[in-house]
């Protein structure tokens, strides 16, 4: 009993507490960050938390958050300078949005990134978004309604639109910086803009309309080749990369009827897998996507209780998505010549020792690259109702 006494003792000196702990009063926390390039330095941008403005006790009715600047010739410079501004220490173990400006994106990103990857502070799941046609000042920059915080409502907007909408993809730093490095594959980020008047967006008259005089929305997908951005897909390309890449969860497509008219399907399951071959040298990829969905909307006189009806649904949604998937394939292929899809590395899954000898001129080989697609759909629900009311209304 003695000596299991004195080892406890012994072992109490070694457990004085967390040697590196912060009390939450001499913090500034930061939920989002913006880096742009101004001339030759880098300007960033620290949304930083206002506690008293967050605690029901204390609020005035101000902004909840409050935007720091530095520049700097590099990020940690400009990261640091910030303590010029603020009396606390900026930390960013919250931070749930890095939004980087177009200009930024335009020159190359990777020497920005540096810094985020290596800080030990830093949690791996922020969401990076590029500020399509302004700086990540200038989007950090507009208050908002229902999530009175801008960087949640960032955070929950695109997670819910990933969700739900097939044209926005929600990419992790991890996640961007295994893009950058790979052998076979460009990286892509969900773009997000202002849309309105951007001076009145920053002010407290912005969130005290019903509609607001600005608001920031997401856009669609950034194409970048190695960390340079060089274009933007169309929302229906951007729709086409998440089909190849089994980034749907659920979404909604219209489709032409068989005569006239629209329907709507939503897509509740759908699953894409990507096969990479070579033969007598050339390379070549299968993708093959299997949906599941439900005939959510019909503007068409087509009668739904036949099966023949809902046959030919099922291939004129087939049709469309593959068309969809090869304008998205003839556009990175033509326009950009950057693989956003990992074809290279399927191609090197296949036949590693083949890929040795392509992938030092990929970039040529992918814009000739042959891509075959096959779409398959089953559609199950039709709704509470076989045919539309408005067939009823028409005749």
């Amino acid at each position: 009993m003695k000596k299991c006494m004195f080892v406890l003792l012994i072992l109490s000196f070694f457990l004085t507490g967390c040697w590196d702990r912060r009390e939450l009063n001499d913090l500034g926390i930061i939920i989002a960050l913006g880096i742009d390039k101004v001339e030759d330095e880098y300007q960033v941008t620290a949304q930083v938390v206002v506690p008293s403005e967050n605690s029901v006790k204390s609020s005035t009715g101000r902004s909840p958050v409050t935007l720091i600047h530095a520049n700097g010739k590099t990020v940690y410079e400009a990261f640091r300078k910030m303590t010029k501004e603020t009396p606390r220490k900026i930390y960013p173990g919250h931070l749930q949005m890095l939004v980087l400006g177009e200009e930024l994106s335009r020159e190359g990103i990777g020497e920005s990134l540096e810094l985020l990857a290596r800080d030990w502070e830093l949690r791996s799941d922020f969401y990076v978004v590029v500020a399509k046609n302004k700086s990540a000042e200038e989007i950090l920059n507009v208050s908002t309604t229902i999530e009175s915080i801008p960087a949640n409502k960032m955070f929950n907007t695109l997670k819910t639109s990933e969700r739900a909408w097939g044209a926005t993809n929600g990419i992790t730093i991890d996640e961007l910086i295994a893009d950058l490095t790979s052998e076979g594959k460009e990286a892509v980020l969900t773009g997000i803009q202002v849309i309105g008047n951007q001076e009145l967006g920053s002010s407290r008259q912005n969130v005290e309309s019903i509609t607001p005089a600005a608001r920031i929305q997401y856009d669609q997908l950034a194409v970048f080749k190695k960390d340079k951005l060089v274009g933007w897909l169309t929302e229906q390309e951007s729709k086409g990369y998440n089909d190849i890449t089994n980034s749907v969860k659920t979404t909604v497509t219209p489709i032409s009827c068989p005569n006239e008219g629209k329907a709507t399907i939503e897509i509740t399951r759908l699953n894409s897998e990507v096969k990479g071959n070579v033969s007598k040298g050339k390379p070549e990829v299968d993708i093959n996507i299997k949906i599941e969905g439900n005939v959510g909307e019909v503007l068409c006189q087509i009668n739904l209780s036949e099966p023949e009806t809902i046959d030919e649904v099922e291939k004129i949604t087939e049709k469309e998505v593959e068309e969809t998937v090869n304008q998205t394939v003839k556009t990175l292929q033509q326009q950009y010549e950057t693989d956003i899809f990992g074809f290279g590395e399927a191609v090197h899954r296949s036949n590693p020792n083949e890929w040795k000898k392509l992938k030092e001129h990929w970039e040529e080989e992918f814009s000739n690259l042959t891509v075959n697609v096959k779409v398959d759909v089953k559609l199950g629900r039709t709704g509470t109702v076989d045919n539309s009311f408005l067939e009823k209304i028409k005749d």
